[in-house]
Parts: structure tokens; C-alpha cells; sequence
């Protein structure tokens, strides 16, 4: 199915993995997690690129597993940065003949140790999406609460947001972030405006105090302070320390649904434990309000 025409009809639950970088066994693991996550019925299940686009091969293979073993509609990632119009036409033919309907566009930033030329070809993710146009896809993009790390404002980073709704994005997933406030200025921002398609929040459940240097390096997501005192507090002990970031993960998703998003876009980073334990923990929720 189209995901847009999933979100004209309801309210969304959905998951993102990423191509192992090992071999077969690797790869293994991760069909055996996204057969796990059936349990959830996921509207869709996104399959990122890989950094630098090395992993595009193995991204069409869990895209094609996931829409047609799986039997789950599949969102592939493509990366426009460190591909060639080649790149792109190749990637783009292979998911079509897959029966993948569902794109999403980025730009993708610059892996740590790539030498070669980035963006000669897609330097905005606008870009991609006006590229592929032609392929039929239904296109989404991404969308930043707190602005992008390269851009002087959530403002300017609004116009970038404009122009991908524009080039043929039909949604927009967020990076994730800790304090939903900033997911409801982005909203509000957006309308204002002009963009309209829906928008929505991407979690991903803190419970390794190590990730936080991680996170703020790669979207700057703000902790908030109560949630910050919680893991310095417990950050030497493992176990409280998943509990709560567990249910603070949880705590933001039943306030975003509360104030009306669209869904959720859980980045489970291939556990599926991660997902078992935010879905157990608002069974109910999803059951009346998905």
C-alpha cells in the first residue's frame, strides 16, 4: 500500500531498521526481527541506505523481504548524497520490480572517513525527490523538530522542508527528539506555512546513558532537564535505567497522541525487544487508538 493513502485513513505505528553491515548471519537476525515485528501490525517498516549508499543492495533485499515475505508495506530509504543519477536509477528500477511503492528521500550526511565527492549529483534531498518523479513513487522526506544542524533557524530549515513537499513528498518523518514541545512548533511552524502533509514523530527510547553524546552529534536533540536528572542519577544501573527509558519513550507517545499525531515512527535500531517493550507497555492505546 501507499503510505500516504495509509495516513488519509488512520493513524499510523510503524518501525525502522537498518542493513546489517556483516554477512548472511547478520542479515539473518534482522528477517527474524522483522518477522517479530508482525506481531505489532505495523502500517509500514522503513529500511535506511546505509552510510555513503554501501548498503543500497542490501537495502533493496530487506525492502523486498519485508513487502513481500513479510507481507508489510515497505518504506526503502535512498540516500541522494553519495549517489550518481546511475545510483538512483538503479535502486529505484530494483524496487519497482519489487513491487516497493514507497521512497523516502534524503540527503544523508557524510560518514565519517568518506573521501570521496558528497552531493555532487543530489545536494538536497528536494532534489532526489524531483529526480524521481517519473519512478512513481510515494515520497516522503525528512523533517527536523529542533532544525537542522546545518541550518542558522528552524526558519530557513522550514523553507528546505517547503521545497521537499513541493518537489513531490507526500509526509514527512521526524529525527528524533526528547522533548515533544518541539514537535508541536514544527507543526504549528509548518502549517503556517503552507505545508500540509502529515508529519510524524520519530522515537527512539534512551536507555543507554552512553548514546547521549551520540544523539547530540548527530541531530542535536535537546534532553530535556527532569529526564536528564533520571539518567544521571541511575546511569550506573543498567536495568532501572532501561525501565526508564522505556516509559519516558512511552510518556511522549501518549502525549503526542493525545495532541493528535498522526502516528509514530519507532527507530528500534533492530531490537526487537525495544519494540516489545514500548508496545506492550501501551497495548491498550494502540488497540483503541490506531
Amino acid at each position: 500500500m501507499r503510505i500516504d493513502g495509509i495516513l488519509s485513513q488512520k493513524r499510523t505505528l510503524s518501525f525502522e531498521v537498518f542493513p546489517p553491515k556483516k554477512g548472511a548471519e547478520e542479515q539473518d537476525k534482522l528477517l527474524a526481527v522483522i518477522d517479530g515485528l508482525k506481531e505489532f501490525s505495523p502500517d509500514f517498516i522503513s529500511v535506511t541506505y546505509g552510510a555513503g549508499g554501501s548498503n543500497s543492495k542490501n537495502t533493496v533485499e530487506i525492502a523486498d523481504y519485508i513487502q513481500n515475505t513479510a507481507r508489510i508495506t515497505a518504506l526503502a530509504h535512498i540516500t541522494g548524497g553519495p549517489s550518481t543519477p546511475a545510483d538512483v536509477d538503479g535502486v529505484a528500477r530494483a524496487l519497482r520490480e519489487r513491487g516497493v511503492e514507497n521512497v523516502l528521500c534524503l540527503r544523508g550526511d557524510r560518514p565519517v572517513g568518506y573521501e570521496a565527492e558528497y552531493c555532487r549529483y543530489f545536494p538536497h534531498a528536494s532534489d532526489l525527490a524531483e529526480y524521481l518523479v517519473p519512478y512513481s513513487f510515494t515520497l516522503g522526506a525528512a523533517c527536523y523538530p529542533e532544525g537542522h544542524t546545518e541550518c542558522e533557524s528552524l526558519y530557513a530549515d522550514l523553507v528546505n522542508m517547503k521545497k521537499k513537499e513541493e518537489a513531490g513528498a507526500k509526509f514527512f518523518i521526524t529525527q528524533i527528539f526528547y522533548d515533544n514541545s518541539y514537535y508541536y512548533r514544527l507543526v504549528n511552524e509548518a502549517r503556517r506555512i503552507g505545508i500540509t502533509s502529515p508529519i510524524l514523530p520519530g522515537i527512539m527510547p534512551l536507555v543507554n546513558p552512553k548514546n547521549i553524546r551520540r544523539i547530540k552529534e548527530m541531530c542535536g536533540s535537546t534532553i530535556p532537564l527532569e529526564f536528564r536528572n533520571m539518567i544521571e542519577i541511575y546511569s550506573s544501573r543498567p536495568a532501572v535505567m532501561e525501565e526508564i527509558g522505556y516509559n519516558y519513550a512511552v510518556y511522549q507517545i501518549i502525549d503526542l497522541i493525545a495532541k493528535g499525531a498522526p502516528g509514530v515512527h519507532l527507530y528500534v535500531m533492530n531490537n526487537l525487544r525495544t519494540a516489545q517493550a514500548i508496545c506492550s507497555r501501551i497495548g491498550r492505546v494502540l488497540h483503541e487508538l490506531f
